[in-house]
């Protein structure tokens, strides 16, 4: 991580402050969009299955709908999946870099197994799609064989391509999250700081935890999230007809009841064990707030659930989608706790470079005093004469004029036949001000 240390800059107060927020927005983006490719794959990938092997249309329909829901473009899944982890790895270089952590670490690895499992999720879905385009025309047959063979050949390589960038693109974005999770939860709790193994912290009780809410809120939010595409964005999807509502309505409520109602088990647990200088009040309000959100969510999900209705999708959706935000909050604001120390420690480094440069870039002080001893005093002195007269008979035709002295110390000139004309001392206009103010002070001590 050698080259990633060259990009640290030394951090105030102010910009340790920045930095938990910007991590704090750039989680509230991943987040939500991580869980919902995640869910959204996982539910595309069973029903396709499920339905080839069935011959069930809806379940076909329905992985498709689901996978073009989630995935969006490609664009979005760099601007949501890939980029939020970059920043989050050179804020962490920006926090943690004089302790001798793994934080970043697990977040790099993370970034490189997000980033295969996207690139393979946006495989699997335009396989999909022309494994679906292939098995419109299964039943169709020309006059050909070779020909007939080969569209065989292109529908099977493609179902079998979707299925194994599907299965292999989960597993990488679970193994992502499960480090991403992994460098938060070293980031949090202090005791682990000191453990340099890099298997110790991703077994750990409190990540296994961690990742298991991360699963039930991916869950939730899924299923919230599709009864809010389906039924809510734009009107809904058009041209549904009523047995495929029932079942996307029917499976949607299922999904987010199971998982939902589990999420504050969770939330307490992974409280548990924080320190006390963590557990601050800011910590428990907003965590209060999110399961007030929780709450309210319930009451929607129960409305839904009770009338077999997807009226409340998007308060729903909303709701869960709040509650992810609020407990992101909570948990940057824990590791801010968690990290003052080395916050004051980078504070302290940012005032001693603030101090070195201050001293590089000081004006340095003239003295007059160091002039007149260095240049002056070899052919001047205040009470007798050395080589040219001395001062006490020269400087009262000044009569204290500091400006008039200045002018002549720049350009001399022979005033009095009986000494040499004085030479140009060469001084800048700065040394000239300031030996004259010294010699003209000097001098009334010899009145």
């Amino acid at each position: 991580m050698d080259f990633l240390d060259k990009l640290v800059i030394p951090l105030s107060p102010e910009h340790i402050t920045l930095l938990h927020y910007i991590a704090m927005l750039i989680l509230i983006l991943f987040v939500p969009f991580i869980s919902i490719i995640i869910g959204g794959t996982v539910i595309s990938l069973f029903y396709q299955r499920k339905g080839i092997k069935e011959g069930n249309n809806i379940y076909i329909r329905f992985a498709k709908n689901v996978i073009e829901i989630v995935t969006i473009n490609k664009s979005t899944g760099i601007m949501l999946g890939i980029m939020p982890l970059i920043t989050a790895i050179l804020i962490f270089v920006q926090i943690f870099h004089n302790e001798n952590l793994i934080v970043v670490s697990y977040f790099t690895g993370a970034c490189a197994f997000i980033i295969l499992g996207l690139i393979l999720i946006y495989t699997f879905r335009y396989s999909t799609a022309f494994s679906n385009i292939f098995d419109s025309i299964k039943d169709f047959k020309t006059d050909n064989t070779s020909l007939d063979d080969e569209l065989a050949k292109f529908r099977s390589g493609s179902l079998k391509l979707s299925f194994k960038s599907g299965r292999f693109g989960i597993l990488f974005l679970l193994i992502g999250l499960w480090l991403s999770i992994s460098g938060l939860t070293l980031a949090l709790f202090q005791s682990g700081w000191n453990d340099n193994s890099v298997f110790s912290v991703p077994f750990s009780w409190h990540v296994i935890a961690r990742f298991i809410a991360f699963l039930l809120t991916a869950g939730a939010f899924m299923g919230a999230a599709l009864l809010f595409s389906f039924f809510y964005w734009e009107g809904g999807i058009k041209g549904l007809d009523e047995e495929y509502k029932k079942f996307v309505s029917k499976f949607c409520i299922n999904l987010t009841t199971i998982t939902f109602i589990i999420i504050p088990v969770f939330l307490f647990i992974n409280v548990v064990g924080l320190s006390e200088n963590i557990l601050t009040s800011g910590v428990f309000a907003y965590l209060t707030v999110a399961l007030f959100l929780l709450f309210l969510g319930y009451h929607y999900l129960y409305s839904m659930y009770k009338n077999s209705d997807a009226k409340y999708s998007l308060h729903l959706f909303v709701s869960i989608l709040l509650t992810i935000c609020v407990v992101i909050i909570s948990d940057q604001t824990a590791i801010g706790h968690a990290n003052a120390k080395e916050a004051l420690m980078l504070s302290r480094n940012f005032e001693d470079m603030m101090q070195k440069l201050n001293e590089v870039n000081a004006i340095p002080v003239i003295s007059g005093e160091d002039i007149y001893n260095n240049i002056c005093s070899a052919c001047h002195a205040f009470d007798n004469k050395v080589v040219g007269p001395p001062y006490k008979e020269t400087l009262p035709k000044y009569n204290g004029n500091m400006d008039k002295l200045v002018t002549f110390i720049l350009n001399p000139a022979q005033n009095n036949p009986s000494y040499p004309p004085m030479p140009n001392p060469g001084l800048k206009p700065d040394q000239a001000k300031a030996v004259a103010a010294y010699i003209l002070q000097e001098v009334q001590k010899y009145k």
